[in-house]
């Protein structure tokens, strides 16, 4: 029933149904989807009510160490200080800037070489091992060889972050464009297309799910990255400020870190969902 209310909704907005106005059913269903969605936010909301208010209550009570553990309100306090001068924009600013460089430039990179691998099978069959290898690399190993080669710059830290993340991306995507719909290949090949024509007509077209979900992935890995990068070489950014915190013992200057470091994550990844949404329209 379900799948049969989101059809006739779907044919309806298109203009393909018989009907002019929606039926009981699938006003029905609509309504049932807006109580569920409504609901899901207000659990969730609670969730993290309720975990705030037990990690203050326990500070307060003195069950775990606020020193330690920091609490809601001291990293809420933190907050205010650094917001009051700026410096907590800075540093969250530098940190986002690294993160959409590197991000961007691992799409590119990767839906680049992935075509070009696509477009080769000798290619393909000699870098694949490469790949792999590269790609199981732990990156925080290259990284200090980063430094070395390349200096204490912001340079640095957005090739770590692309290098964290651009190899499994180029595998993932290489697999996709592989498994293309052989039928449809054939069908332009038949028509008298060219290899331009099936990348821009059938693989490129329908490979758009798969590399907006590989875009979600490598947005949490070139962030994984950038934080690497800064851990080792940065003077400025949110990796900078968490080493900073836990050479000093600032704890709460450390979980706020990690806490807008958490909402970064999560506003990015809501961005392409957002970009995902509307390519599926």
């Amino acid at each position: 029933m379900r799948d049969d209310a989101k059809r006739n909704i779907r044919e309806h907005s298109a203009g393909g149904g018989p009907e002019t106005a929606p039926s009981p059913r699938q006003l029905e269903y609509l309504a049932a989807e807006r109580r569920h969605r409504a609901q899901v936010r207000i659990v969730r909301c609670m969730l993290l009510i309720l975990f705030l208010a037990l990690w203050e209550l326990l500070t307060r009570l003195g069950t775990i160490d606020s020193f330690i553990f920091s609490s809601p309100v001291r990293i809420l306090t933190c907050f205010m200080q650094m917001a009051a001068d700026g410096s907590i924009f800075m540093h969250t600013g530098i940190t986002l800037l690294e993160t959409l460089v590197s991000f961007l430039l691992t799409v590119v990179i990767a839906v680049a070489a992935a075509v070009l691998l696509w477009s080769s099978r000798s290619l393909s069959e000699v870098l694949e091992p490469y790949l792999v290898m590269l790609n199981s690399l732990p990156k925080s190993a290259m990284a200090p060889l980063l430094i070395v080669w390349l200096g204490n710059s912001m340079r640095t830290i957005i090739i770590a972050a692309v290098s964290v993340a651009v190899f499994g991306s180029i595998l993932t995507l290489h697999t996709g464009f592989m498994q293309t719909d052989a039928d449809k290949i054939r069908l332009i090949t038949s028509l008298g297309g060219t290899r331009r024509d099936v990348l821009t007509k059938v693989l490129i077209p329908s490979s758009i799910p798969l590399i907006i979900s590989n875009m979600k992935v490598n947005a949490g890995l070139c962030l994984v990255g950038v934080i690497i990068g800064e851990f080792l070489s940065a003077r400025a950014g949110l990796g900078y400020l968490i080493i900073y915190a836990s050479q000093v013992f600032k704890m709460d200057m450390l979980v706020m870190s990690i806490v807008i470091l958490c909402l970064v994550s999560t506003l990015l990844y809501q961005l392409i969902s957002v970009l995902e949404k509307r390519t599926a329209c």
